[in-house]
């Protein structure tokens, strides 16, 4: 076919880019695929080399994962001179602990000499540990938000499908390739873009405004509205749980009407099914922060110690304290393997 001629981009539709990938140790190598996928297809439409790869470790050691996928690459050391985007890849099983000041400073001054940097997957929280996400908005994958933002208050930290703001780029695994199909429609125009989306059988680009939840009537499996209505109320309002009877009055059914409606398309009685949601969250909080148990306990709607230990039990087999030690046990063993 005869090269594209790209339309409706920047006014530099046929510069070349060089990104840079650095891959945190113990990051498995699927993380990176999706935006290597869209870059690749990118130069192919556009028979020509739009974009430069380069992928770094921070070691000497090859990417490699559980089912024996390995990825080589190159030790980072200095920034190549024309480097345009700098992502850094991590993954939620090996979060990165600390930074090396030497890179920190690097990196500072990659952003200063106008290098884009992004983060991907959990290579947001290298970034914030950098200072580099201060201020400015950055999306987080919703498990690992509370952890987040509890470490990096001054991130303005959210569950978007993807961010930009100011020279920094973020993005969940889930829409690593709705932001780089955003970069490519921005960088050459949409005509490029939309060629590439239709070259990997993406349906749609979607816009980074869009949330990484899957939509609740999905997660239900349901249309009925009054359901919807009464779990988003339950989800919105875990630190101070509300009645059923309060629920069904914001709903406008009766208390039996919403008993009913639980019961056929959830099997479940409403009470139970909002302790449920309360006691996911606080799991949820105790792998991913260093929060009390007694704090987690009460900002999941349990009224004291004693009473959140005994619902937890009841919901999981073992205490707060002994699930939180065996999976940071767990955690330990992982880092240990990867080393």
């Amino acid at each position: 076919m005869g090269a594209f001629t790209a339309t409706g981009g920047s006014s530099n539709d046929s510069e070349s880019r060089r990104m840079a990938f650095l891959l945190w140790p113990g990051c498995h190598p699927a993380v990176m695929m999706p935006a290597l996928a869209v870059l690749r297809s990118a130069n192919r439409m556009a028979e020509t080399p739009l974009y430069q790869v380069d992928c770094y470790t921070l070691d000497d050691q090859p990417i490699s994962s559980p089912e024996g996928w390995q990825l080589p690459a190159r030790r980072w050391g200095n920034a190549p001179e024309d480097l345009s985007h700098l992502w850094l890849v991590a993954d939620a099983d090996r979060l990165p602990g600390s930074l090396n000041s030497a890179l920190v400073l690097q990196l500072r001054s990659l952003a200063r000499d106008g290098v884009t940097l992004g983060g991907l997957e959990e290579g947001v929280f290298p970034l914030a540990m950098a200072g580099l996400l201060d201020g400015r908005q950055c999306a987080v994958h919703w498990r690992m938000l509370e952890d987040f933002r509890q470490r990096f208050p001054l991130a303005q930290a959210g569950t978007r499908l993807f961010e930009q703001d100011d020279g920094r780029l973020s993005s969940s695994g889930c829409a690593i390739t709705d932001l780089f199909l955003t970069l490519i429609g921005e960088h050459h125009g949409a005509d490029l873009a939309a060629l590439i989306a239709e070259d990997l059988n993406v349906e749609r680009i979607r816009d980074g405004s869009e949330q990484q939840r899957v939509p609740l009537r999905n997660r239900l499996g349901s249309t009925h509205p009054k359901l919807t209505q009464a779990v988003i109320l339950m989800e919105s309002n875990i630190e101070e749980p509300l009645t059923t009877d309060e629920i069904a009055r914001h709903v406008c059914v009766s208390r039996r009407q919403l008993e009913r409606i639980f019961k056929q398309y959830l099997n479940s009685v409403p009470s139970q099914y909002y302790l449920e949601l309360r006691l996911n969250r606080a799991r949820q909080m105790l792998q991913q922060t260093s929060k009390s148990i007694i704090q987690i306990g009460l900002s999941c709607g349990f009224s004291s110690g004693p009473h959140f230990s005994s619902a937890y039990r009841n919901g999981f087999g073992v205490t707060p304290r002994e699930d939180r030690n065996q999976y940071r046990a767990l955690q330990a063993q992982d880092r240990r393997a990867t080393l």
